[in-house]
């Protein structure tokens, strides 16, 4: 028989007292969403209660089976390592069962919340200015972990291309590089009327205050740019909706593979219309070629050419450097590309046809 369950949110600390009000807000916010179990918090360092005091709660509330979340945006060396050697010396100490999630990580949900926020930061400063005249700049808090740090990058690009801005830069607000200051001076060389900086943190503190200072600092600068500062992410419903999942698949024993990315099965942000269409693979007129007998390859190729009455060359795929392939026009060809949603970026591809190379 399965013991009592409880959830132990995990969050970093900090020195910032409105952060940790913040990530304890966070923590309430999911008591709400998961009334069946106890839930509690602590922290690695820098603020209390600690982590042992959470799990301390939930021992002496009757729990003997926690399920333990990092309350983390991405998996470097807290989530990796200091979490886990946190837990594991308490459950050895206090035979206390205890199974750790993951990371909220790059997730449909989170990068919806993102967008959220972004939009938020576009309405208040108005539509004078249009997206393809926008750059945007999202901020992580960079770490020594370069998955970490090419985790940003991700958001970045799919924000971007998501919300059809006409520039995005990744910049960091510590440890690596770019820092947000130099970030700032380069794309203020680009020319872009207007500049979005986007804290991707999920609470505020010393760095999310430092962003916004180089905002202002570079700004002042600039003046024939308009800076916008947008909102960090914080407690917003999707945030709440990821660590939920994040529990739920702990007990679901379910290891996500990048498939959850995929255009085709989420309504990733800005290629909803893409949810549910067939999935084919472009290859599959040339599976099985190569194998077998040279008369059955020669048998095969004949049936294809004449039998199938394919006539578009298969097109290899092999994207040679500025040749704009008929797929990328928009043809139909058999393979049901949807519409590109950002066909009029002054970027894409109609700045090759503009230029000749047709």
């Amino acid at each position: 028989m399965a013991g009592k369950l409880g959830v132990m949110v995990c969050g970093h600390g900090s020195r910032d007292e409105n952060a940790v009000r913040e990530f304890a807000v966070l923590a309430e916010r999911l008591t709400e969403r998961l009334p069946q179990y106890p839930v509690d918090y602590g922290y690695l360092e820098f603020a209390t209660p600690v982590i042992r005091d959470g799990l301390n709660a939930l021992k002496a509330g009757g729990v003997d089976e926690v399920l333990a979340i990092p309350g983390m945006l991405f998996a470097a060396g807290h989530a990796k390592n200091d979490i886990p050697s946190v837990l594991n010396t308490y459950q050895a100490q206090n035979g206390l069962t205890i199974r750790y999630g993951r990371e909220l990580g790059i997730d449909p949900k989170m990068l919806k919340a993102a967008a959220a926020r972004v939009e938020e930061a576009v309405t208040a400063a108005g539509d004078g200015i249009s997206r393809h005249d926008t750059c945007l700049v999202v901020v992580g808090r960079g770490a020594s972990d370069p998955d970490a740090n090419s985790n940003v990058a991700k958001v970045m690009r799919m924000l971007w291309e998501g919300m059809g801005f006409g520039w995005g830069e990744t910049a960091y607000s510590g440890v690596t590089f770019p820092l947000v200051e130099p970030a700032l001076e380069h794309v203020a060389k680009l020319g872009y009327k207007r500049v979005i900086v986007f804290p991707y943190f999920l609470f505020t503190g010393v760095l999310v205050k430092r962003i916004y200072d180089y905002t202002d600092m570079v700004a002042a600068r600039h003046p024939e740019i308009e800076f916008v500062k947008a909102g960090y992410l914080n407690d917003h419903p999707l945030v709440i909706d990821t660590f939920v999942d994040r529990v739920n698949e702990i007990l679901e024993g379910t290891g996500n593979m990048n498939c959850q990315m995929c255009k085709y099965r989420n309504q990733v942000l800005g290629f909803e219309a893409e949810v549910g269409l067939d999935q084919e693979s472009h290859h599959h007129h040339v599976e099985g070629i190569g194998t077998g007998t040279a008369e059955a390859n020669a048998s095969h190729d004949h049936d294809h050419a004449h039998g199938h009455g394919h006539s578009h060359d298969h097109h290899h795929h092999d994207h040679d450097h500025g040749h704009d392939h008929s797929h990328d026009h928009g043809h139909d060809h058999g393979h049901h590309h949807h519409p590109y949603p950002h066909a009029d970026h002054p970027l894409g591809p109609k700045s090759m046809k503009e230029g000749g190379d047709d």
